[in-house]
This record gives structure tokens, sequence and C-alpha cells, in this order.
């Protein structure tokens, strides 16, 4: 399951230096796939999805920071628990039930994303 950064936040940037897959962002803040992976060029993603890497995505919000659940891994294959959450001083980074994987589905796509980790 992803994370989501609820409207609660304050946009304090706390998060975002926190997350090892590189899936949060600043408000209105374009994002690439390639930012803080291994990805490069047109990939296939562990879901199926065909996309250019390199290419710049529009913001999923313009107003709060926000986290690419195809990005997000929990922190699964870095840390115990998911960063953004331990460090959100609003608990407003919170398991995104729109995106539910397994943890096994979680680590495949956090060792898609980082091939020398």
């Amino acid at each position: 399951m992803a994370i989501i950064i609820t409207d609660e936040c304050i946009n304090c940037g706390a998060c975002e230096p926190e997350c090892p897959n590189t899936a949060i962002y600043e408000g209105a803040d374009d994002w690439r796939y390639a930012d803080g992976t291994d990805l490069e060029g047109n990939v296939v993603l562990p879901n199926g999805k065909e996309v250019n890497a390199n290419e710049a995505q529009e913001p999923i919000s313009d107003e709060i920071y926000y986290i690419i659940p195809d990005k997000c891994t929990e922190c699964k294959g870095f840390h115990d628990e998911p960063q953004c959450a331990a460090v959100c001083p609003v608990d407003c980074c919170v398991p995104d039930d729109e995106h539910v994987e397994t943890e096994e589905e979680l680590l495949g796509k956090q060792a898609f994303m980082h091939k020398d980790a």
C-alpha cells in the first residue's frame, strides 16, 4: 500500500528529503520516474504501465506535497517504516487505501527502481 499525504499537510517539507525513492514532490512541481531511481528512457513498470522515465509528469496536487503511488514502496527495502510518516509533524502521511500492495510487490517495485540497491 502506498502512502498518501492528506490535505492537513502544512507544506513544511519535512517528508520530501526522507523518501528513498524520491516519490514525494512539492505541490505544483512536475515529477519524473527517473528522479532518484535507476530508471531511464522507455520502461515498463511492474504494474504493466509503459512510460518514459525521463518525461515530466503532471503534478498530482497544486497545493500540498504529494506522493507518486507508482514510486512509493512504504520504504520497504530501505527502512522498517515509512519515513515520511515518521517525520511528519501533523501525521498527514497515511496509508493510501486506493493503492494496496503486498510486501512482496513493494519490494519488487523497490528492486525495479534501484537496480544496485
